[in-house]
């Protein structure tokens, strides 16, 4: 008698949560997990680090233990996950997963690890050394803001939505324009096609910009209430670690280095926070294939999981 052919498994339906920071993506999620017994995976390439238990506004314990998570607070600073690795380990639990798990929920805000998760890496040339070397003294001797301004001129696209602050991302971009002689927007993925092992529902959390300015500064100060400051001065020694180059961090090292009083670090948290929420949202709006919804619309969030599931 011929065996019947084995019928493939359905492909697990991934829902992806982003947004800006602070727009109250952790508790839509475990409401969301909570809804339909769905695991939770950290794409925040911050919560990754135990370091970094308070700046980096991971889960609290309640709500980690109010819905199975992934990826928070298991590492160390000194073990980095880069986006590469975290595609690997993240695939690699989806499919894990997917046996038992209809649906899994994949949660962040950083816009270049859910772009790597769903879609996979830019193919981007590799610099030189010497190209390597010619920016980093270009940063050492003239400043960030020197660099940010050269990228200006050669990627205005990559200028207006990299973080301006963060020396790693603004070097690299321009490592490439001056290496290859084309603006690194050129070398990223402009088809918004996502990986098709999966079924994918990307969901974009927004809120209105005064709301989220406003939980942004209540945030900080919650945040240093439960002793961020502490926390950045015990990571002073390790300052210069790319994991460590983000907001609510760099502006205690400033601090500490005697560049801002007390008060005016926490402001800068702030600010620096408010500005990395607007990038986030131009980065998303780039995107196409994000659904937008209010993140206090969790039955629409549910509706829109329930037809994909059909």
């Amino acid at each position: 008698m011929a065996m019947q052919p084995v019928s493939p498994s359905p492909r697990p339906l991934i829902v992806v949560l982003a947004g800006p920071t602070a727009v109250g993506k952790t508790a839509f999620a475990i409401a969301l997990a909570q809804h339909f017994s769905a695991p939770i995976l950290s794409a925040d390439s911050r919560q990754f680090y135990k370091e970094l238990a308070i700046g980096s506004a991971p889960p609290s314990a309640l709500e980690l233990e109010a819905a199975e998570h992934h990826f928070v607070l298991d590492r160390s600073i000194h073990q980095p996950l880069t986006a590469a690795s975290f595609v690997q380990k993240a695939l690699a639990k989806i499919e894990g997963l997917a046996s038992k798990q209809p649906i899994i929920l994949v949660v962040g805000g950083s816009g270049l690890y859910l772009k790597a998760l769903m879609q996979g890496l830019d193919d981007i040339p590799s610099p030189t050394e010497e190209i390597r070397r010619q920016v980093a003294e270009m940063i050492a001797s003239q400043g960030l803001q020197a660099a940010t301004s050269l990228l200006a001129e050669l990627d205005p696209a990559t200028a207006l939505k990299i973080d301006s602050h963060n020396p790693r991302r603004v070097a690299r971009a321009l490592e490439v324009c001056l290496h290859t002689g084309q603006p690194y927007s050129t070398f990223l993925q402009a088809e918004d096609t996502l990986r098709p092992a999966y079924q994918w529902l990307p969901i974009l959390l927004a809120m209105p910009r005064p709301a989220l300015y406003g939980r942004i500064d209540q945030r900080v100060e919650a945040m240093m209430a439960a002793g961020l400051q502490a926390e950045a001065e015990a990571l002073y020694p390790h300052k210069d670690l790319p994991v460590l180059q983000t907001v609510g961090y760099r502006e205690f090292f400033a601090h500490q280095d005697g560049t801002y009083t007390l008060s005016q670090a926490i402001e800068k948290v702030k600010q620096n926070t408010r500005n990395y929420a607007k990038r986030q949202t131009t980065w998303f709006a780039g995107q196409s294939y994000w659904q937008p919804l209010l993140a206090s619309d969790l039955l629409g969030a549910i509706a829109l999981v329930e037809a994909a599931q059909k």
